[in-house]
């Protein structure tokens, strides 16, 4: 509390105690605020991904995404790449490390074929480790 009452006097004495309760109602806000926005931090490219029931893998801590936009735009994390710039974006961003997962995001109205078109692209660029993105399902009906 932040004064006592004494019971003989007209005065009131100061209590010198911290109330931390409004500082614990600020920092759990601010922890979900933070939880909220930590995933969508990630990757600002808009794509509307199939979904998959597969059990989700872990992520390595700095993956490399690789988008696919519906209109066959190729986008290197944030970044639009032209397909035959590729090879050396991707050699920037993976530091020459070729044996680096490069994770595809493709928008479920690609098509099958330029979808195989940007993989022979990545094979072509040597990178032969690639994972497919999509939504997460496992769980949901």
């Amino acid at each position: 509390m932040g004064m006592h009452m004494n019971e003989g006097s007209d005065e009131l004495q100061e209590s010198h105690e911290i109330n931390v309760t409004p500082f614990i109602d600020v920092m759990l806000v601010l922890l979900i605020i933070f939880m909220v926005a930590a995933p969508l931090a990630t990757v600002d490219v808009k794509v509307d991904l199939p979904a998959s029931s597969a059990t989700p893998q872990p992520r390595p801590e700095q993956p490399i995404y690789l988008s696919i936009k519906e209109d066959d735009g190729l986008f290197l994390g944030n970044d639009a790449v032209a397909p035959e710039q590729l090879g050396a974006a991707l050699d920037r961003h993976s530091k020459g490390d070729k044996e680096q997962t490069i994770f595809i995001r493709g928008d479920q109205e690609v098509d099958y074929s330029r979808l195989m078109e940007v993989m022979d692209l990545l094979r072509g660029a040597g990178y032969l480790k690639i994972g497919l993105v999509g939504l997460e399902t496992v769980g949901r009906p």
